[in-house]
């Protein structure tokens, strides 16, 4: 096995071409929202649409494309897929709001005092809307690749 067989992964491109979509699209969308354009956001999570989702659901639904929907490795793919984006809409969703209350009680014990220390990252998880934007993606990236590349 050699290093350009990781280039022949169809799940595994798949995978990679509809987390990068993802972090790209969100650099447009914020832009239509603030009106500024924020470059940061390609190497960040949080935001519309999903990566962790898009990544997860392309792979997992390329494996099933690829392998065989009744292959093993399609039911591991799908029961990470379903962690994931559960704990993209849940868990990681939460832990931003405690991130924003947190960050107000900083506000208001310490107002009138400059503060060096850095707020903490509030946009961490997503809304459903987010992760199903980003299941769609995958959705939709892995069967347009399926379609070009079997």
């Amino acid at each position: 096995m050699n290093l350009l067989d990781v280039f022949q992964n169809k799940a595994l491109i798949a995978g990679l071409i509809a987390w990068s979509l993802a972090q790209v699209i969100k650099i447009p969308l914020d832009f239509l929202r603030t009106r500024r354009w924020n470059w940061a956001l390609f190497f960040t999570t949080g935001g519309m649409p999903s990566s962790h989702s898009s990544l997860m659901t392309a792979t997992t639904l390329a494996i099933g494309l690829y392998h065989g929907f009744d292959h093993p490795v399609f039911a591991v793919g799908v029961a990470i897929t379903m962690i994931v984006t559960y704990d993209a809409a849940g868990v990681r969703q939460q832990a931003g709001i405690h991130a924003q209350r947190i960050n107000v009680l900083f506000d208001e014990l310490l107002h009138g005092h400059p503060i060096n220390q850095r707020d903490l990252r509030e946009v961490i998880g997503h809304t459903p809307l987010e992760v199903a934007g980003g299941i769609l993606l995958g959705l939709i990236v892995a069967t347009g690749q399926w379609m070009v590349w079997q």
